[in-house]
């Protein structure tokens, strides 16, 4: 089959959600360079798996409360996304752990384009999925990877996407 000439295939920027301050500044970039470019924007939750294994029926509950409260999480900053680029964005929601999840999803979804991170701006480091994909598990990512730092301002954001 023959590449089509003046075919672009959309960018999909991926926003790990999370409830970390600089999380809205990842999404924020996400979204304006997605309208820029004519792109979309990606989001992924990642639940932690319930602490206990020993009572079937509490891992349940717990993996169903963990689950409404991931559905919330992402619904506000879903919002967002559509308010910022016009579509609703894709949305997945796994269990287990954060990095494993997503490279995994980067493995599964090939359309995913650019990973677009929030660097923490305190004195805690800049994260554990930037410090992970800068370090030695950087080798796993198939894409690039945006770094937006926690401390810039919607104003500084806007005017570098």
């Amino acid at each position: 089959m023959e590449e089509q000439p003046g075919r672009v295939e959309s960018r999909v920027f991926l926003v790990v959600v999370d409830e970390s301050p600089e999380m809205p500044n990842a999404l924020r970039y996400a979204c304006r360079r997605a309208k820029r470019t004519g792109g979309r924007v990606a989001m992924l939750y990642v639940m932690p798996p319930p602490e206990t294994q020993q009572w079937g029926a509490v891992a349940d509950l717990m993996r169903e409360e963990a689950r409404q409260h991931a559905e919330q999480v992402i619904a506000g900053h879903a919002d967002t996304a559509v308010a910022l680029t016009g579509q609703p964005p894709a949305i997945y929601i796994r269990e287990g752990i954060s990095r494993d999840e997503l490279v995994k999803l980067l493995t599964e979804d090939r359309s995913i384009s650019v990973l677009v991170l929030g660097s923490a701006s305190g004195s805690e480091g800049p994260g554990p999925l930037i410090t992970a994909f800068t370090g030695k598990f950087g080798s796993q990512l198939r894409i690039p990877l945006t770094i937006v730092p926690g401390s810039l301002t919607t104003a500084e954001i806007d005017a570098i996407s």
